[in-house]
């Protein structure tokens, strides 16, 4: 999911190859972890899976003031529906915005939104896997943390299996609320992200991000450069970090995390 820190969700890809084989999933967990990007796969049929952040941090600085976004324990709670579809649910317990600078120190804190989609692959044929992911954000924003309506949009990860490595592509488009909440404007975004298993265990993992938010008020657009890597404990336990780096004014100019994922 485009889980963009400014609507308090978290976006990644798959970190392994994935041909559309139900039998690979039983084996190998595959996630929407660790980057922006969303994975193609699906939880096996009657499976459960977790994917959490531990702790997600983001920095903004501009004209000497920081503003700093801390998620704690962000959770998506997956459960398997065919072989070929799923069912997400994710919430942030915690959620902390603080704001300083000359003059300024400003903090918000509660618990964050609460987003639910579906997953389904809609083609898989040979190396190429296309997925669809209609989600919508349910407003339980604490205030100050969320805009208290409800919005939507769909992903349509496309992932194509290289030599060694698995190349997705991730246009998605949102329906988002008006600043002055007088109406609803698109929000277009595009990824290309690169996974390459270096060992059996581990994925390393390069993205380029980018957001354009077409409010009527003001249209902007975000870039970002992306890095993160997976560790397979097990086959159905993999830890997680990465790191996001703005390429513009509008991009937040880092963000930071580590997580874990488990399927039951």
């Amino acid at each position: 999911m485009n889980f963009k820190f400014a609507s308090l969700a978290l976006t990644t890809v798959s970190v392994l190859a994935f041909h559309g084989v139900a039998s690979a999933q039983e084996t190998q967990i595959c996630t929407d972890r660790p980057t922006k990007s969303n994975a193609v796969c699906t939880v096996p049929k009657g499976a459960w899976q977790v994917e959490a952040d531990g702790v997600n941090w983001t920095r903004s600085k501009v004209a000497g003031v920081k503003a700093d976004t801390t998620a704690v324990a962000a959770t998506t709670l997956k459960v398997g529906l065919t072989d070929t579809s799923d069912l997400q649910l994710t919430w942030t317990p915690y959620v902390e915005a603080r704001t300083r600078g000359p003059g300024v120190d400003d903090k918000l804190d509660g618990v964050g939104d609460v987003w639910v989609r579906y997953k389904v692959q809609a083609y898989a044929q040979g190396k190429a896997t296309v997925a669809l992911i209609p989600y919508v954000k349910v407003p339980t924003a604490s205030r100050g943390l969320g805009n208290d309506k409800v919005e939507g949009g769909v992903a349509v990860p496309v992932s194509f299996a290289l030599d060694g490595a698995t190349l997705t592509f991730n246009p998605q488009v949102d329906l988002l609320l008006d600043s002055d909440g007088s109406g609803r404007h698109a929000g277009v975004t595009n990824t290309i992200n690169l996974a390459r298993p270096v060992t059996s265990k581990l994925t390393l993992i390069g993205e380029l991000w980018t957001f354009t938010n077409f409010d009527p008020a003001d249209t902007i657009t975000q870039f970002s450069a992306d890095i993160a890597a997976a560790y397979l404990v097990t086959p159905t336990l993999q830890l997680d970090g990465g790191a996001n780096f703005g390429l513009n004014r509008n991009t937040p100019d880092v963000q930071l995390y580590v997580g874990v994922s488990k399927r039951f």
